[in-house]
């Protein structure tokens, strides 16, 4: 288990914690139109495509889908809720990122995550642990998929 429980503080894995090849999934968050709407008014993205039901029914899904970015930032959330990322000292980026399906009001998501590489850091208190991330659908379909890079604590 990655996450445990001190002093009623969730307290995140270490660098030392994470194991290549380990895996975790992240509990269930159904995504509807309200979520969408919601991110619309953060991001100022009203596209048609995901804010008008007409419209939806023209473009090639048939129907309105949610924004990727909105999709990726509740995965954020999915994954933040797991401890996983109670010590980390930076979120260093994203690499090789890819939309590969849509996801339609009313989908549940989950984030399947793998511990694909770490990297020594020349700062003896941290280190880089790369992270392979699908957020998949309640199909098990993959809609989205990358790796995460993030900057962790050493237990120094």
């Amino acid at each position: 288990m990655w996450a445990s429980i001190v002093n009623s503080y969730v307290v995140g894995p270490y660098f030392e914690d994470f194991e290549l090849g380990e895996e975790m999934i992240t509990e269930g968050r159904t995504i509807d139109r309200s979520d969408v709407v919601n991110f619309a008014g953060i991001s100022g993205d009203f596209a048609p495509m995901h804010m008008d039901a007409e419209y939806g029914k023209k473009i090639i899904f048939g129907e309105n889908v949610a924004h990727g970015l909105c999709v990726m930032a509740i995965a954020s959330g999915n994954i933040v809720r797991t401890g996983l990322l109670n010590n980390v000292m930076v979120f260093y980026g994203i690499k090789e990122w890819q939309f590969t399906k849509p996801l339609f009001f009313g989908d549940t998501i989950r984030v399947r995550i793998k511990v694909h590489h770490k990297i020594e850091h020349d700062k003896k208190d941290r280190g880089i642990v790369e992270l392979f991330m699908e957020v998949i659908n309640q199909k098990e379909e993959v809609l989205q998929k990358g790796i995460w890079r993030i900057l962790v604590r050493r237990k120094v």
